[in-house]
This record gives structure tokens, sequence and C-alpha cells, in this order.
């Protein structure tokens, strides 16, 4: 009785690599973009305060 292994198809070499730098889009989220704009809103509001 003869044992036959299939050949997988070979592995992309370049996703690990992708995957351990987290390739993706070069633009921040929504998410990040709406936290960076709600940051900047509090420290103007803050400088505002604080004037007389």
């Amino acid at each position: 009785m003869k044992i036959t292994i299939k050949n997988t198809k070979p592995r992309n070499p370049f996703v690990a690599a992708s995957l351990k730098r987290l390739a993706g889009a070069h633009r921040s989220s929504p998410s990040a973009r709406r936290q960076r704009q709600q940051q900047a809103l509090r420290r103007e509001l803050a400088l505002h305060r604080h004037s007389p």
C-alpha cells in the first residue's frame, strides 16, 4: 500500500511580512480621524478657556 501526499500550493512569501508590518491602506481610518479632530477641538477649547 502506497501513501501519496498531495502537493499543496506554494505559500506567498510576502504575506507573512505584510501581516507583521500591518500593511494596508496608507490613510488613517475614519475613527482615527475623528479622534484626532476631537483632540484638536479639546486643545483649542482648553487654550481659550484659560485666556482672559
